[in-house]
């Protein structure tokens, strides 16, 4: 009764449309996770001791203008209004700081597909709830967790920190799949997914001010790792999977929304999911490609762009948080700017669903690959390098047009797809810290040019091939039932149907496509 009770004063008071109180948590569940995962890029500038470098450099090595500010800093654990705690530094080298970085991606690559089919199974809300609070937990024990096991305890807490954020996006994708109407899903995958860059400015912003001036690294894990716990609080009493079983949502909008979405699995249960057909195409290829162009990219940026601020380009920690941050911000500006002209061109009907994905695809891989570059040879021009960065990361914003494309080919099976898109694209994860590290042993710019020279090459060749094979319709293998089977299939039917056995459904031999027996 007390239950029923306070789901009726929430029917009277929430006036706002559940769908967008599911976007605005899953800006903050996004942002959350991003800040969880990328503290550690900022905290290991000061976990790990600094050496001085080798004589045999190739290429240039920018001067460390605040030297004397960084030395004092460094020594002296007590001013006259604070007191500091001075952490052991730990001798890790720079691949097995890349290791220490890529460690997060090993678990989160692990779950995703799984989390995709239990989203779809359980539905989205848990699926996702538990695993951002595997992750916060996980986030607050890892500086027990350091002090225990050193590299390997820290590898070790990382890898289950991944664990539990691999469900994130797949359940998120099928979240949207059942919520969000076709005209509005760029916009709301730009609220949602756009909370990654609220999570990479405030996640470097933040970790800078608290370990500034002697602050000590624990307090960043701790901090970040509690505002997971309490979103998650939140989540458990304001979202639900479905709107046909959100208990406080308008009669209005519930109808709206089952008349207005194409997902058969909102209204009946779906069949299971027809790997045969997915693992076969081009479209979802297409994308997962496209996704490990981007990723590969990005990752490299939110794992290694504050070690170029603080090894390369010599900001002190304070200035790393903000120069991390600031790329960051322009992203996020920038994807509601591209989100919001994709919708608005298609619903215009200017371009299809299709043109646009390719064209903001196009936008965020060959922009941004220029522009990485041009970074790369400002050589210690620190105005030139951020300005480069900013440019390059504003316009990688564009992706998260394209990163709901899942919802496109298969608004069915949206979870699945969207785990083997950002699955195998978190897979640039796991390479690109650890290769960072071997190309950059001794962080001159001249290594780190050869590392950007390769993010152009994948950017490129990727964004080809979703422009060549990419869609944005329905693959048949959604729904069956709707679409039929193509004249070229020949790997046998999807499901076998109890109404197929009980009108003698046969496959003849060259056509798979259901027919009634005589």
């Amino acid at each position: 009764m007390v239950l029923r009770g306070w789901r009726l004063v929430l029917n009277r008071v929430i006036f706002i449309p559940q769908r967008y109180v599911l976007g605005i948590m899953g800006l903050f569940a996004l942002a959350n996770s991003f800040t969880m995962r990328v503290c550690l890029s900022m905290t290991i500038t000061q976990m790990v001791t600094k050496t001085a470098p080798s004589e045999h450099i190739i290429g240039e090595v920018c001067p460390d203008y605040d030297q004397e500010t960084n030395v004092t800093k460094d020594i002296t654990p007590y001013n006259s209004s604070s007191v500091f705690v001075v952490r052991e530094r730990y001798d890790w080298d720079e691949a097995t700081q890349g290791l220490l970085l890529s460690a997060f991606y090993y678990g989160y690559v692990i779950t995703h597909l799984p989390g995709g089919i239990l989203a779809e199974k359980f539905g989205g809300k848990w699926t996702l709830g538990l695993g951002l609070l595997v992750t916060s937990v996980a986030t607050a024990l890892t500086p027990l967790a350091v002090y225990l096991g050193g590299a390997v305890g820290l590898f070790i807490i990382r890898v289950i920190e991944g664990l539990g954020e691999g469900t994130v996006t797949p359940a998120f994708v099928l979240l949207l799949a059942r919520w969000v109407p076709a005209s509005e899903r760029s916009r709301f995958g730009a609220m949602i997914f756009g909370g990654a860059q609220v999570g990479n400015i405030f996640g470097p912003y933040l970790s800078g001010l608290i370990m500034a001036d002697g602050g000590d690294w624990h307090n960043v894990f701790y901090f970040f790792g509690g505002l997971g716990v309490i979103w998650f609080l939140f989540w458990t009493v304001l979202c639900y999977s479905t709107p046909n079983i959100h208990p406080f949502i308008s009669d209005e909008e519930k109808k709206f929304l089952n008349d207005s979405i194409s997902a058969s699995g909102l209204h009946k249960k779906l069949n299971p999911v027809p790997f045969k057909a997915l693992l076969r195409s081009k479209a979802l290829w297409a994308l997962m490609l496209a996704a490990v162009g981007h990723d590969w990219g990005y990752f490299t940026m939110i794992t290694d762009l504050p070690k170029y601020f603080s090894d390369v380009l010599k900001f002190n920690i304070k200035e790393t948080g903000l120069m991390s941050a600031l790329p960051y911000v322009a992203m996020y500006i920038c994807s509601f700017t591209f989100a919001s002209i994709c919708d608005y061109c298609i619903h215009k009907k200017w371009h299809t669903i299709g043109t646009g994905r390719k064209i903001y695809t196009t936008i965020s891989a060959t922009i941004p690959a220029i522009f990485m570059m041009l970074a790369s040879y400002s050589g210690c021009d620190r105005i030139a390098a951020v300005a480069y960065f900013i440019v390059s990361m504003a316009f990688m914003g564009g992706f998260y047009s394209v990163k709901i494309n899942p919802m496109d080919i298969a608004p069915n099976y949206a979870g699945t797809c969207s785990a083997f898109s950002n699955g195998l694209a978190a897979v640039s994860g796991i390479i690109t810290p650890y290769l960072v590290g071997l190309l950059t042993p001794d962080q001159s710019i001249h290594q780190w040019r050869i590392a950007f020279w390769l993010i152009f090459g994948v950017l490129i060749g990727t964004n080809l091939i979703y422009v060549i094979w990419g869609s944005g319709e329905p693959e048949w293998w959604d729904d069956v039932d709707k679409y039929g089977y193509p004249p070229d299939w020949k790997h046998g039917p999807l499901k076998k149907r109890r109404e197929d056995f009980e009108k003698k459904v046969v496959y003849p031999k060259h056509d798979h496509s259901p027919i009634a027996a005589d």
